[in-house]
This record gives C-alpha cells, sequence and structure tokens, in this order.
C-alpha cells in the first residue's frame, strides 16, 4: 500500500543511492530533490526538519546539524510525529 507523504516532503538523494523503504513509500520518480548548497541554506531554519533515514545512520559519526536520526525501515512508526506544514528533508548516502 502506497501512501502520499504530503507536498511538503523533500527527498535529497546523495549520489545515485536510495534507500528502499522511502522509495516505496513515496515513489522515487515523483520525490522532488533539492542540491546540498540548497540544504546548506536552510540549515537552522524552523520551519525546516530535516531527517536522516541512511540505514546505518543511528550509529553515524557525521550528520547534518540538527537531523534526527529515523529507522528507514519504520516509517509508519515516525511519519505522523512531523507537522506537514514544515518542510522535511529525508537524506540517505
Amino acid at each position: 500500500m502506497r501512501r502520499k507523504m504530503g507536498p511538503s516532503i523533500v527527498l535529497l538523494l546523495a549520489a545515485m543511492l536510495v534507500v528502499p523503504a522511502v522509495a516505496s513509500v513515496a515513489g522515487a520518480d515523483s520525490v522532488p530533490r533539492i542540491s546540498k548548497e540548497k540544504l546548506r541554506s536552510l540549515l537552522g531554519n524552523p520551519d525546516i526538519v530535516i531527517l536522516d533515514v541512511r540505514l546505518d545512520g543511528e550509529d553515524a559519526v557525521e550528520r547534518i546539524p540538527g537531523a534526527v536520526y529515523e529507522d528507514p525501515e519504520k516509517v509508519d512508526s515516525w511519519e505522523k510525529r512531523y507537522d506537514r506544514r514544515k518542510e522535511i528533508v529525508l537524506y540517505c548516502s
């Protein structure tokens, strides 16, 4: 079952890697992407939520400042925690 993640979801895919769980929820071809430079300009904005959805992100030493780790395989358990009026950026690499 595919769920619509809302118009404010933005997915940043680093290189050509796609997290299968995120791709199956949102449909990889229909998800907007942003550049590293654009994301960098958004850091610190209170209307932006940055989620680290890397498969190994929980143990990652380096994380985008302000990002919160969420398990990409458990989208159903965390997707409703975030205000859909905010822009939500998911990243993986």
